[in-house]
């Protein structure tokens, strides 16, 4: 048996974690860019960050104008704003799409790149250090070498990927998702669910990475099916979940079903982790079909039935959205380019893609 794995970054656990451990932020620079949206200050995330650093006697800048799937041009105003402040750490505070712009602008500030050659990869070792600190429980950001970001030259959402990406530091606060609304609560588990099954899919799993991905599928899965009532414990449970199930992508990365939802997300407005939900049980039903072993490890992990797992993910997804065909033909054919295709241990041709686009967001009919 032969494998590697790495996972970098030192997670501080628990409810006023980021006011207690903050110390550990103080050897990473002295002038934070604090890369957030709106939300931040509400759940209270922001003023803790802001405490710390101050505590530590570091200087910061607040970069409040991140929106969801933030675009190039968001990150290129990061990385203008945290080389006029002379910001030499970022502290992201927030859901995905804050953390994931936060990395951008880390490796950006120190390897410029002209937009066309932001996704061509090949990035170095270099970028400003990082503490990330998580206000949902789904992306699992705050400890992959991945930011996600939308593509219009490809008009869809893509991924740059370094080892230097890796956070220093996450801070996993579970009272910053207390007053999350139920809906975001749902599309976000239904994310790290998603990150945790689609690892055990990659070609590239290992025992490491199946180890992080069947113990998130162990706490989170059997509390999907209750989330109308949120305790601190579910919520506390949920955040671990998504922190392991994004310590198992760190290592394999997702799947087509990732790389599927992206287009939804981009062209439809589809939230990123109902993307998933809406594509991941047809996945799952084309394993069976295909008698790939991990399907069997997966249910275990889960305690639960392949059956049981598409009802529960149903129940998450509620009415679904219907895509034309001709349209879910053009995602098919655009998925058989994506750099997963080949990765996946259930092989999946253009009918097979085009099978799952089709029950999952078609009229329930496939011909071909």
């Amino acid at each position: 048996m032969s494998f590697s794995s790495y996972v970098p970054t030192k997670v501080f656990c628990g409810r006023g974690c980021v006011r207690e451990y903050g110390a550990a932020m103080k050897p990473l620079g002295a002038h934070a860019l604090i890369v957030t949206g709106k939300s931040s200050a509400r759940c209270g995330a922001l003023q803790d960050v802001c405490a710390a650093l101050a505590a530590n006697g570091q200087d910061y800048t607040v970069f409040d104008r991140v929106l969801p799937n933030p675009t190039l041009a968001c990150v290129r105003e990061g990385v203008a704003l945290a080389r006029a402040a002379g910001a030499d750490l970022v502290v992201g505070v927030g859901g995905g799409s804050p953390m994931d712009a936060a990395k951008a602008i880390a490796v950006l500030a120190v390897e410029a790149r002209a937009d066309e050659a932001v996704f061509a990869g090949g990035y170095g070792e270099a970028a400003l250090p990082m503490a990330h600190v998580p206000t949902t429980a789904g992306t699992g950001s705050e400890v992959t070498p991945y930011a996600i970001l939308t593509d219009d030259f490809a008009r869809t959402k893509t991924s740059i990927s370094s080892p230097a990406l890796f956070p220093k530091f996450a801070f996993l606060d579970g009272s910053y998702t207390d007053g999350l609304p139920l809906q975001i609560t749902r599309d976000t588990a239904a994310d790290a669910l998603s990150h945790a099954v689609e690892s055990m899919l990659k070609k590239s799993s290992s025992p490491a990475s199946e180890t992080f991905a069947k113990e998130s599928l162990r706490i989170l899965y059997p509390r999907l099916k209750s989330l109308e009532d949120l305790t601190e414990e579910t919520r506390d449970a949920l955040l671990w979940a998504s922190c392991l199930a994004g310590m198992a992508i760190a290592q394999t990365g997702t799947t087509i079903v990732h790389g599927m939802g992206y287009f939804l997300t981009y062209d439809r407005g589809v939230a990123h982790g109902r993307a998933n939900a809406l594509l991941l049980g047809e996945t799952l039903r084309l394993c069976e079909e295909k008698g790939v072993p991990a399907l069997g490890e997966i249910c275990v992990a889960c305690g639960a039935s392949v059956d049981e797992i598409c009802k529960t993910l149903s129940h998450l997804c509620g009415a679904r959205e219907n895509v034309p065909r001709e349209t879910l033909e053009r995602y098919a054919a655009r998925t058989m380019s994506n750099k997963n295709i080949g990765k996946c241990k259930f092989d999946p041709t253009q009918g097979d893609v085009l099978r799952i686009l089709l029950r999952s967001l078609g009229d329930g009919s496939f011909i071909g």
